[in-house]
């Protein structure tokens, strides 16, 4: 039979999360004291690549490697991670004379690591090593030197990589995050590398990929009945009807809130137009305009729907909030 597992009383549990999180605070504030000249010049390296940042490091350092090369590369320093394992067997033909090589390796002396230096040497390829031991080997080959040394691992057994890995993915941050800002990579830069994400739709997403036009456009003219502009609005399905004239320029919108006001006011349903009912001259929006501007449109006058128009006023489409909750814009 296995062994029943011991039992800890919750304050023990507790005290010993509040120790691990404290010494991995106590990692990261450290590093602090050497941010200085060997961390600017880290910066630089990246900063002047003309090919990729190239990320490797072993085991933990691995993992921790990936994500700083993912962070890298969807902030405006073209990257990718490396296996050092693999380097041997024919992946060192991924490195190229343009690149900058980030080696992650908390001895500094990982000997699968250790095998890319002469690579990296025939092709003068630079190194920046972010390492817990500066003085060694990886560290003394390093044209730049993060060090990222942690007293003691949050491990009570002071074994597992905790603090240490802690400290190596802040300092990666650290780099992105300075690099990032020297280039004066924006919001749109940002969003041109996660288009499937939030802030990729709201920050590229243009009205006219999401309008509904042609057939789909609810439009009737000023001198048509109620009766006739509330089924349109009920076939098209937008919550709105456009008033345009001969030449489709918008003259007034009709939506639920108009009817509500018009039976307010009494009005004869069966001999109304719908020249007596629009909203005149309505909000319209621009085809061009940010999917995420509509939005904002749609709080502001606490509307639900717009008509999308030319530069002339002309009707060219429209779209509803249910549109840009599809479009994951909301």
């Amino acid at each position: 039979m296995t062994p029943a597992a011991p039992i800890f009383p919750d304050r023990d549990l507790l005290a010993t999360a509040q120790r691990a999180l404290s010494i991995e605070a106590r990692a990261v504030e450290s590093l602090l004291d050497r941010l200085d000249g060997r961390f600017a010049a880290a910066c630089r390296l990246c900063l002047h690549c003309q090919g990729r940042v190239v990320v490797t490091g072993m085991g933990k350092s691995g993992h921790v490697a990936r994500k700083i090369a993912a962070t890298l590369a969807s902030t405006g320093s073209p990257s990718f991670f490396l296996h050092p394992a693999e380097a041997s067997h024919g992946d060192l033909g991924m490195i190229t004379r343009t690149d900058v090589v980030l080696a992650l390796s908390n001895s500094g002396e990982t000997p699968e690591v250790l095998l890319l230096l002469p690579h990296l040497t025939r092709l003068a390829v630079p190194l920046i090593a972010m390492v817990g031991k500066p003085d060694s080997t990886l560290g003394r080959a390093a044209a730049a030197l993060l060090d990222v040394s942690v007293p003691e691992e949050a491990c009570p057994l002071n074994l597992a990589p905790t603090a240490s890995t802690t400290a190596a993915l802040a300092m990666g941050d650290a780099l992105a995050v300075a690099v990032l800002e020297a280039r004066g990579f924006t919001k749109q830069d940002f969003a041109r590398s996660h288009p499937g994400g939030t802030l990729g739709r709201q920050l590229l997403l243009r009205v006219a990929e999401l309008m509904h036009t042609g057939e789909a456009l609810p439009r009737v003219r000023p001198e048509t009945g109620l009766g006739e502009g509330l089924l349109e609005m009920s076939r098209k399905g937008l919550g709105m009807t456009v008033i345009v004239d001969e030449n489709e320029r918008i003259l007034g919108v009709f939506t639920d809130g108009d009817l509500r006001r018009a039976l307010d006011r009494h009005t004869d349903v069966h001999t109304a137009t719908m020249r007596d009912v629009m909203t005149s001259p309505g909000k319209t929006i621009g085809p061009q305009e940010l999917a995420a501007e509509a939005v904002h449109r749609m709080e502001v006058h606490r509307i639900t729907a717009l008509p999308v128009a030319d530069e002339q006023g002309r009707l060219l489409g429209a779209l509803n909030v249910h549109d840009l909750f599809r479009a994951g814009v909301v």
